[in-house]
Parts: C-alpha cells; structure tokens; sequence
C-alpha cells in the first residue's frame, strides 16, 4: 500500500500564545516611514490586542532624524493606527500600545543611544527580554546599519528582520549576505517578503498537497503554462525617490513574484516546515533558467517622469512582463509568465494554471481554455473553467465556471475540534511579525533562495530590454499584451 501524504501540522496561534512567550523590545528602523504607518504599527496593534504577542514588550522606533519628543511621537503613533484602524480601535488597546512607544535616533555611524535605549528598555521588562530588530531601511543603508548593529552589540539574543529588495543586484546581494554572515548567524536572519504571510499564497500548498483533485495534474503533462500576474492601479504614491533607485524588476520580480513561482512549482516539502519548505523552494530556484532579455518586455506608464522625485530623463521601468522555465521533470517545457506594473487597469494577485486541450476530438474548437485560477486577494477565491453542454436540443459547448470563495469559509470552529484552529485570518505583517517573535523561519527567504534569484534576473539588469511607454490604467505597453500563448487571463 503506497504511503499516505503527510499533512502539516496546523500551525494557527493559540489564545495563550502571550504567556508563552518571553519579553521583547522591538526596534523599528523606518518608524516614521511609509510601511511603518500602514503595515507595521497597525500589525502591532492587532497581535497586541488579540493576545497574541507578548504580554511585556516595548517599541523603540528609530531613524536618522527625529519626530520630536517622545511624547509627540506617541501622538504620531496614534493619529496613524486612529486612520488605519477606523472603528476597530479599541481605547484601552490603544492607550496601552501607544504608552509602550518611544523614538530614538541612530545612524550607520552612532548607534550608542539606541543601544543605550534598548538596554533601559530590557532591565524595565526584566530577565529574558528578546530582542527584534526590524530594517525598514533603503537598500543602500542597509549594509551600515547591520555593521552598526554589530558594534553595539545588539545582535545579542535578537531577531533581524530584513526588508527587501535584497540588494540591487548579484554582486550587491552577496555583498549584504557577507555582511549579515559577518554580524549575525543566519538563524536570526528574517528576509521578509510579505506575499508569503497571505493567507490566499500559503492556500497555494493547502489546495495542491491536501487535493488529490489537483496534485495528480499539477505538471507539463497536464498544465500547457502559468500566468502569475500582480498588475497594481496605483502610481508612485511618494515613493519616486525609492522606485528611481529600484524599478519593478528589482522590486517585484525577483522577489514577490518569484516567490509566488517557487510555492507553485515546488515538489512535495514532505513538511511544513522552515528545513523542509525552503529546500524546496531552493531546488526550484536552482532548476530556474536564467533570464532570456529577448522573452521580456519593460514599461514606464505616462506621467511618471511628472513627479517631483524622478529624473526627467528616466527610463526606470514600473511594467515587467517575462517568462520563466522551470528546468525539471515536472515543468520542462512549461513557460512560467510573470507580470507586474504600476499604474494599472486594475490591481490582482492572480495565479493562472492554463491547461492542455484534451486527447480526445469528440469536442474540439470551443476557444475557452480550461484554467484553475486563484485570486490571492485578501478574500481569497479559486476558480476552475471548464466546458460543458450548453442547454438545449444541440451538443454544443459552453464555459461554466466551479468557484471557491474561501473568504466565506465558516472559522467559528465544530464541535469537538480546537477553536485555535478556527481564529480569524491573520494580515500579512501580522502572521509574519508573530513567526519572528516564535523564531518562526519557514514563510522567510533563505540567503541561498536570494543569491540564486539574483543570478536568474541578473541578465536581464545586463542587458535591458527598450522601456515602452503606456497610458495610466490599462494593461501595459502593446508589446508584452500577446506574450503568453493565449493571451493574458487579465485583459
């Protein structure tokens, strides 16, 4: 009898999750920055409030320059989580996160105060306190900073959380990776991506291993290609300065939606589990084949050379469309394609797995592909296409479509079972922030996963396809709009 796949454990938090857990101060370089508003201080926030983080902590926002005194950074803190949160607010929950909260500057050069502060913060919290230190900090800062963290000894019984892009390039990602390596033990390193923390992207690895409906026709001998397509409506929105040093390939490409090509073409893990999921993953990094410039097609959409930060003769791109192989047995032959742009006709996160036509000639000629599609939105859906008989006297065809909307699933639990394993969704930086404080690594990017993505994209960073313009809200330059074989499922 052949043996039985093994399922995961679930790993859901557990309403005591607080009492398990050791004090923390988390340091948060970027505190006044864009991320921390909308992600990170709320993400705080709603651990805090549901249990789920340590009943002791402290937060020490950081950066170069100072909002003012603590007291006016407390107020800072409140205004955002106030707009972020809107009627969810709780006024005790919030009072109580906000007069943990306090602001000290540092630099890549002086770092003394900060470690000063941080060491006040843990004799108040008292023995055993961790630390998490979190860099949302710009590419080229990073390098000083980590050596910075190094010599004031506050790697010390710490977390580092690692924002990406990670590095700009091959040369520069291992250059970063020598510096942590030289700082901190890999252990201790998170490179956060926060597609991984969605619930939608790790759905990916429920519905194929836990569905002997999909597993069994998850390869090239059923599957003709896979669109990942994550186009956005919004523009710059502020961040011209950071999309001029970065672009959409550095910046999606060889992270987000590699990422998202990595949980789609893994074989079995075996496990959920960091060991397991990431060698995984890194086999199917190792069997990517690298870029091919002329199977690419760059965008800047019209008006971006308008904002104040960009260069006016820029030719950053903010659209990538390209395609992807995976060299195994599984998917040889299969074209992996990937798009992603500023500016959009609509902001996605879909996964299309388009497959062969049948063998059979009984019905051929109907154009509707049959396709598996998930929507990897913060109400998930999967959708399957699939042809039948149209009503009527005729044996005609027609599109019918089986959908899950896994975004109405019941989480209330059933009688008998660990209403733990029922709790509600948790946000991206949320399940991610709470997988750093549990030392938590498997929805993290290992330093072999980021240097083998490198060398895929880096022929592309050498060799750069012409940047075709294209208006704000459709779907990219004309030029990328019939790459895959089929088209777009998007369009």
């Amino acid at each position: 009898m052949a043996d039985q796949p093994t399922t995961p454990e679930p790993t859901e938090p557990t309403a005591d999750l607080a009492d398990d857990l050791p004090p923390h101060v988390l340091v948060l370089f970027g505190a006044t920055g864009d991320l921390a508003k909308r992600k990170l201080f709320p993400a705080f926030y709603r651990l805090a409030a549901s249990g789920l983080f340590p009943r002791e902590f402290a937060v020490i926002g950081s950066g170069r320059h100072s909002p003012g005194t603590d007291e006016e950074f407390r107020a800072q803190v409140r205004e955002v989580l106030a707009d972020a949160l809107g009627d969810e607010a709780d006024a005790d929950a919030l009072d109580d996160l906000v007069g943990r909260v306090s602001f000290q500057t540092a630099s890549a050069d002086d770092g003394a105060d900060l470690a000063a502060a941080v060491r006040e913060a843990e004799e108040r919290l008292g023995d055993g306190a961790r630390r998490l230190l979190y860099l949302s900090v710009p590419p080229g800062a990073m390098d000083g900073m980590i050596r910075m963290l190094g010599r004031e000894g506050l790697t010390d019984r710490a977390r580092l959380v690692v924002e990406k892009p990670f590095g700009l390039d091959l040369a520069s990602a291992r250059d970063l990776d020598a510096t942590l390596d030289e700082v901190i033990g890999e252990d201790q390193v998170f490179r956060i991506d926060h597609f991984l923390g969605k619930e939608a992207v790790q759905n990916i690895l429920a519905l194929r291993f836990a569905n002997g409906l999909f597993e069994p026709a998850w390869d090239r001998h059923s599957v003709a290609q896979v669109q990942i397509d994550v186009p956005e409506e919004l523009g710059l929105e502020g961040r011209g300065s950071f999309y001029e040093s970065t672009g959409a390939l550095r910046d999606m490409v060889s992270t987000h939606l590699s990422q998202l090509l990595g949980f789609v073409a893994l074989e079995d893990p075996g496990a959920f589990d960091a060991g397991a999921l990431r060698d995984a993953k890194a086999a199917v990094f190792r069997d990517l084949r690298p870029l091919d410039p002329s199977r690419a097609v760059l965008g800047q959409f019209e008006g971006y050379r308008d904002d104040e930060d960009v260069a006016d003769d820029s030719d950053v791109e903010t659209f990538v469309a390209l395609e992807m192989h995976v060299d195994n047995e599984r998917w040889r032959g299969v074209p992996f394609w990937l798009r992603t742009g500023k500016a959009m006709a609509q902001t996605r996160r879909t996964v299309t797995l388009r497959f062969r036509e049948p063998d059979s000639h009984v019905f051929h000629g109907y154009p509707c592909p049959n396709e598996l599609v998930l929507e990897l939105t913060d109400d998930p859906r999967v959708q399957v296409d699939v042809r039948a008989k149209h009503p009527g006297p005729a044996m005609s065809l027609t599109h019918g479509a089986l959908r899950l909307d896994l975004g109405e699933v019941d989480h209330t639990g059933h009688e008998g079972e660990d209403e733990a394993h029922h709790a509600r969704p948790l946000e991206a930086y949320e399940r991610l922030l709470l997988d750093v404080v549990r030392g938590d690594q498997t929805l993290f990017t290992r330093a072999d996963e980021v240097e083998r993505l490198w060398e895929v994209v880096q022929p592309l960073l050498d060799e750069r396809p012409e940047v075709h313009p294209y208006p704000v809200g459709s779907w990219g330059p004309e030029a990328a709009a019939d790459l895959p074989a089929g088209g777009w499922r998007l369009r």
